[in-house]
Order: structure tokens, then sequence, then C-alpha cells
């Protein structure tokens, strides 16, 4: 069963969770990107808080500016050290004075979770990313290759002062238009029940997810905007010593393969899987390889 639980941060912010699980058993939580919501994480929640598969308690929150959680209006309210802050408060609520056993996340989730398993690696004992680029390949690639230039450049979209209005025409069509195939068609996964949970999802506002896009200079250069090529990032904001699963949609367009190049050097405990064929929605598109894989990593002994 998954239910819904606000928690209160001590800083003021209150993210809404979705919950499987008995409280005080070894916890998961999962954290999901742009344009999305924390049910995309419903059959991972009920898998693994059956006993035989961990017995795990699993919390899925919405973050700050998606859903019934928090939103500030603020630009400065999205930018990473207030993410990161609001994860390690979670933590600390979920498990008190302990780690996690693993931080699960996806798209943005995952650019929070690479800063908090850089700042604070004792919250948790494992890391397992979807289709989220380390911030080091990310700026890398953003700086140097034009081909994940032009892939990133609907980011520049998302900055507008009028993006949430634009998203919001028609019934939302440009944002559901983010989830169709390369032919154009809409993918089997998104079922007119999906569909709904979607269309609820962004009634509530899109101010605060294109504020994630407004609040970080980790998006392709261009005239009058040097972005990312205005960056440094030391190593020591970049190393992940906590053991780590990555699985990659290959055929992500927007976010290419590129992205994988040099990811042992940052981060020594890694295990990488690609899942072929599969896009930035892997978790949609395969959600049993995606409950296998990070099964397998739970068990694994790295």
């Amino acid at each position: 069963m998954i239910t819904t639980q606000d928690v209160a941060l001590p800083h003021g912010i209150t993210l809404q969770c979705r919950v499987s699980g008995v409280a005080g058993r070894p916890t998961l939580v999962f954290l999901h990107g742009f344009p999305e919501g924390a049910f995309i994480w419903d059959a991972l929640l009920l898998h693994f808080a059956r006993p035989e598969n961990g017995g795990y308690r699993c919390v899925a929150p919405y973050l700050r500016g998606f859903g019934a959680s928090s939103s500030p209006k603020e630009v400065e309210a999205y930018r990473a050290k207030h993410l990161v802050q609001d994860l390690a408060a979670l933590i600390a609520a979920e498990c008190p004075g302990g780690a996690l056993e693993c931080l699960v996340a996806h798209d943005w989730g995952g650019a929070v979770a690479w800063n908090l398993a850089n700042q604070q690696p004792g919250l948790m004992k494992r890391l397992a990313i979807f289709n989220s680029p380390h911030p080091g390949a990310f700026l890398r690639e953003l700086q140097h290759n034009p081909a994940q230039q032009a892939a990133s450049q609907y980011m520049h979209f998302l900055c507008r002062p009028d993006a949430e209005t634009l998203l919001a025409e028609d019934g939302f069509r440009r944002l559901f238009g983010f989830f169709d195939t390369p032919q154009g068609d809409s993918p089997a996964w998104l079922t007119p029940a999906v569909r709904t949970q979607y269309t609820e999802l962004w009634r509530h506002g899109l101010t605060g997810a294109c504020n994630y896009y407004r609040a970080s200079p980790l998006r392709p250069p261009r005239e009058g905007d040097p972005a990312a090529q205005a960056i440094t990032l030391p190593d020591s904001m970049l190393t992940v010593h906590v053991p780590t699963l990555v699985l990659w949609g290959m055929a992500d367009p927007a976010l290419l393969p590129g992205l994988l190049d040099g990811l042992p050097g940052w981060v020594p405990q890694l295990q990488l899987q690609r899942g072929e064929g599969a896009s930035h929605w892997i978790v949609h598109e395969l959600p049993e390889r995606v409950a296998t894989e990070l099964q397998r990593f739970l068990q694994s002994k790295q």
C-alpha cells in the first residue's frame, strides 16, 4: 500500500511524499525529475516494500516546486544548495542517526543526488542513478561537444519568463510532447491513467519546475549567455566514493551517451549498465529492468 505523507523540514520547506513499507526498516529514497512527480516510482515503492524483496521503507518525495510540496517563488530558492538541504533534512527525518540503504534518482533528482553523495556521503550506503548526468561529465560535454550542446538547447526555452504559460497551453501539449517517440507518437506507457496523473501534477503549477533551469548555469552556451563556459568545477566537488549504479537509456535524445565517458575517474565504485533502445524515460519504459538492476545492486557486496 502507498500512502501520502507531508514531511515538514526544519528550514520551513514541506515535502509531500509517497510512502510504502514499515517505518524503522532500512530505507530507500527515490527522487523524480522534470517534468515528473513522485508517482513515477509507485511500482518500485510497492516492489521493495515486500518482505521477499527486502522489506524496505520506501519514500518518494515531490521535490520542492512540484505537486503539493512547497514551491518558493524566487528563482534563487532552486539553487543546488537548497535542494541538497531539502534532501539531507528528509533523510535525517526518515533515518535519524543513520544512513539510507540507497538513494535512487532520475533526471533532476539525480542532479541533487550526485551533489549530496559528494558533499555528505555518510547519509547513504549506495547511490543509484537513471539517466542523470554526473556534473563533471555534463559540464565537459556542454563546453566541448556540439552534439550535446544542440541536444540541450531546450533548456533555454525552459528558462524563458513565459515558459510555464507556454507549457500549459493546449492541455499541456508541449509537455506531453517531451515524451513522444522519435517517430512523434505517444509512447505505449503513457496510458490514459498515467496521462491523468501528469495532468493533475502540472495543474499545481509549473513555475517551480521551470525555476530549476533558471537557477542552474549548467546549460549550453549561446550568444550573450556563456552559461556552462563560465563554470569551473574542481574534482573535490565531483568525486563520489559511495558504491554507485548508473543505468542509462542509450536512446536518450537529450542526454547523449558521451555523458558516460570518464565516469570511473569520478566514481571509483561504479557499476554501469546500459539500456539499449531505452530513452530518457527508462523508468516508465523498462520497469522490470529497473527493478531487477536495482535489486541486484542492493544485494551486491560492493
